[in-house]
């Protein structure tokens, strides 16, 4: 199984990209709680040049909240990762399936959560 869902965005930038990527998780009810930007953190740590790539953690409060009720330790997966990179032919976005995440949880709870939540982020990607 694949633990992501991806689309490759062609004519956008990659600021525009990131505009599009958080207006889409918006409009499924995810706000933004952490922006990571690789490229700068490795140019940083380590002094190695790399592609414009950042990790959104995206969350969903309301489904944050009836996950946490049905594991008290999931929150060690929490937030949901969207990742946007600068590929040859335009602006990859991809997000956590989290159905095949939850799969290491053995919690029948978190199942129909996880469920909802894909289907949210794969709008997201979809509508891109």
């Amino acid at each position: 199984m694949k633990f992501y869902h991806e689309k490759t965005l062609k004519d956008v930038s990659f600021e525009e990209a990131i505009q599009k990527v958080t207006d889409a998780l918006k409009e499924e009810g995810f706000g933004i709680l952490t922006e990571i930007d690789v490229k700068e953190t490795l140019k940083k740590k380590l002094d190695e040049d790399f592609r414009p790539y950042k990790i959104l953690g995206a969350c969903n409060p309301p489904l944050a909240h009836k996950a946490l009720l049905a594991e008290d330790k999931i929150g060690a997966m929490l937030p949901c990762n969207v990742i946007v990179q600068q590929v040859n032919n335009g602006v990859e976005v991809a997000a956590v399936d989290p159905v095949a995440s939850m799969q290491a949880v053995e919690n029948e709870g978190l199942s129909e959560i996880a469920q909802e939540i894909q289907s949210k982020l794969k709008s997201v990607i979809e509508n891109l």
